[in-house]
């Protein structure tokens, strides 16, 4: 019995982690509001938006000659 639940375990865990790749959604929409000039990349040449954004970072090809896949903004942290 035990080496039946782990081997159902074993084909069970890789379907869990494969469907938990879809797009990254927990960016607030002013993270992203970066200026150009101090946009950071954050992936490589001819990336997609979807790859961008998967990856957790902003992407914008509106403007030429600056990163289009970019680190966000961080958000405010509350220091009381």
């Amino acid at each position: 019995m035990e080496a039946r639940t782990f081997w159902l375990l074993v084909m069970v865990l890789p379907l869990v982690s494969s469907s938990s790749t879809g797009q990254y959604v927990s960016l607030s929409p002013n993270q992203c509001m970066v200026p150009a000039k101090d946009r950071m990349d954050c992936a490589y040449p001819d990336v997609t938006p979807e790859q961008c954004t998967n990856r957790g970072c902003c992407f914008d090809s509106s403007i030429s000659g600056v990163p289009w896949c970019f680190k966000p903004l961080q958000e405010a942290e509350c220091t009381f």
